[in-house]
């Protein structure tokens, strides 16, 4: 069937003898294979005549895309949220959605359809030649040469990952100069000429970039979790009135004799410290010790600001 595409393609009309003689089969199963493309929604016309032929209806010159179902909808939902992705690629993505739709059958369309997402996206774009060069110095094992940010020294690293994070992408890399792994913002990275230099991959630690990558945003060197973590009780009513604004990893227990604790994690005890005092309501520190502390030093430092 996709031989047949392909013929349908090159010219606007065919004979079914030209067709099936290309095809090396019989008129009947010729038949049988346009009747299936046509159950899949390709419009393909019948012309009448001594012969008669096949052509592909106006609109229909495109790829051959042999996808069920689901995986139609789940491309043609990926597109229209690939803005939000951090990628410079909006417009290339809807003419690619009206691409695929084009070609859908419609009870495919009207789902599609009716996915109405308004799409935001905030923070610097990234330019794709940019992302496939950095990704394709991940792909060869391929020492990466490029410039970063308003610093034009040139770095080499060994690329191993590039990773998408909250509407950013951000390249995990093996620095040998500093003989550490470092990430850098993909949209600050300006490729040099490729190096050709091949190295020998190195294991992530943890086995899972994405989430080393998200450790190191934690200030952790290995596992995904804040270094430092504390709770505090709050009242149920207060709890309620914070909840909506608390962060995404925080835990808030159900309530117990009217009160709610509340786990949150920090890169250190004094930054924990700031995070429970930004709820703007009474709280108590449970524990540990440590965050006991460190809410006394920022009790301290903040009589001093006002002093």
């Amino acid at each position: 069937m996709i031989a047949l595409l392909s013929l349908l393609q090159v010219h606007r009309e065919w004979t079914g003898d030209e067709l099936a003689g290309r095809l090396t089969v019989s008129p009947r199963t010729l038949r049988r294979d346009v009747d299936r493309l046509r159950e899949l929604g390709y419009r393909i016309d019948s012309v009448r005549g001594p012969a008669g032929g096949y052509r592909l209806a106006a609109g229909s010159d495109l790829p051959p895309l042999l996808f069920d179902d689901e995986q139609a909808v789940a491309i043609a939902l990926a597109l229209a949220v690939a803005p939000a992705s951090g990628a410079d690629i909006a417009e290339s993505a809807v003419r690619a959605l009206a691409t695929v739709r084009q070609v859908m059958p419609d009870r495919l369309r009207q789902r599609v359809d009716l996915v109405d997402a308004v799409v935001g996206s905030s923070g610097p774009r990234v330019d794709p030649d940019v992302l496939v060069a950095v990704s394709e110095a991940v792909h060869r094992h391929e020492v990466l040469r490029f410039g970063y940010g308003a610093d034009d020294r040139p770095r080499k690293v060994e690329p191993h990952a590039v990773v998408a994070r909250h509407g950013r992408w951000y390249l995990l890399a093996w620095d040998p100069e500093h003989e550490d792994w470092r990430t850098y913002r993909v949209d600050r990275i300006a490729p040099r000429m490729r190096t050709r230099l091949p190295f020998a991959p190195r294991a992530v630690p943890g086995g899972d970039a994405a989430g080393f990558v998200a450790a190191r945003f934690k200030g952790s060197d290995r596992d995904d979790v804040w270094p430092c973590s504390g709770s505090v009780l709050l009242s149920a009513p207060d709890a309620a009135r914070v909840a909506p604004f608390l962060p995404e990893d925080a835990v808030l227990e159900d309530p117990v004799d009217d009160r709610r604790r509340l786990t949150l994690g920090s890169w250190s005890w004094d930054g924990l410290a700031g995070v429970v005092a930004g709820l703007t309501v009474p709280f108590v520190v449970e524990g540990p010790e440590e965050l006991r502390a460190a809410v006394r030093r920022s009790a301290e430092r903040l009589r001093e600001a006002v002093r």
